[in-house]
């Protein structure tokens, strides 16, 4: 029988994978008559300093001391959401693919878990294009991993990328996500769906614009009947200091101030209407709560 990409990855996807990496499908609720489910890209390993080098370390310690934080080492979750109803399969970003790091790249498997294949995925829409977000759009082959799928970005997000000056003027630590990104963009520049913040881009999703992290950075609101969430992205990327002090600047954002003021919105609308919400960076497969907490918030793990 001749190879062929998708018999390749097919077999890949039999493989079992869950022995070593055995959460893949970590998290389900139903949002009406359909369902939202985080599906485990792996994690990554990142130095202390990406997030909390302009932080102020007498403050910061008594945090990460609190939720058993390291302040060198940090090893945050990929958590992909995927919506699904009667008619489609939403994948909100790709995961990091074969390139970025070992520890991550799984969404395949995580599919694999719940009986999907890459063709099944009538969607994708992603919240930025930083490398653990876009670099899952080609596969080992250079191939499209989903090639069925229509393909959403947000206008800014789309256009900050694909500027040639932006390679230039990002910074010398962040140079290879914006070739990497570029790349990617490339291969579906004739496929994807441009959208802006405010704008209902499939029935009962909406954009929410959330700069900072990046400069077109989205989150997205999804109601169906009376049920909502809010799938956030990276703009609250983590469950410690950026629920505890919204207002400190993260290393991890391009525009500091931007980011903040995201941050606080975002909290405003989610503890204000109690709103379900996902995060890609948030343990325990992303889903939970954000509460009120000693003058700033906490996160509240779960999926009811």
């Amino acid at each position: 029988m001749k190879l062929t990409r998708r018999a390749f990855l097919s077999g890949i996807s039999a493989l079992p994978f869950a022995a070593v990496f055995p959460q893949t499908a970590l998290a389900r609720v139903s949002i009406g008559n359909a369902t939202l489910v985080t599906v485990s890209d792996g994690n990554l390993v990142l130095p202390g300093d990406f997030i909390f080098a302009p932080m102020p370390e007498d403050e910061l310690a008594p945090i990460l001391e609190a939720y058993n934080v390291s302040r060198d080492r940090l090893t945050p979750e990929c958590n992909l959401a995927l919506y699904r109803d009667a008619s489609s399969a939403i994948l909100f970003d790709v995961g990091s693919g074969p390139d970025f790091m070992p520890t991550a790249g799984k969404v395949l498997e995580g599919l694999n878990a719940i009986g999907l294949s890459p063709d099944d995925i009538t969607h994708v829409v992603f919240t930025h294009a930083h490398p653990d977000h876009i670099w899952g759009l080609l596969d080992d082959f250079d191939e499209l991993t989903f090639p069925e799928a229509i393909y959403m970005m947000g206008r800014d997000e789309w256009d900050y990328w694909w500027n040639p000056d932006t390679v230039n003027t990002i910074g010398e630590a962040r140079a290879a996500f914006a070739v990497g990104a570029k790349r990617r963009m490339d291969v579906i520049e004739d496929r994807v769906e441009l959208f802006d913040g405010g704008q209902e881009i499939l029935p009962g999703i909406a954009a929410v614009s959330s700069p900072g992290h990046t400069p077109g950075h989205m989150s997205f609101e999804i109601r169906n009947g009376s049920d909502a969430a809010m799938i956030i992205g990276d703009a609250i990327i983590n469950h410690h200091v950026a629920f505890r002090r919204p207002d400190w600047p993260s290393g991890s954002d391009q525009d500091v101030t931007e980011a903040i003021n995201t941050r606080k919105m975002l909290f405003d609308r989610l503890t204000a209407e109690k709103m379900r919400l996902v995060g890609f960076h948030l343990p325990e497969g992303g889903f939970g709560y954000a509460e009120a907490f000693n003058g700033g918030f906490q996160f509240v793990p779960g999926e009811q």
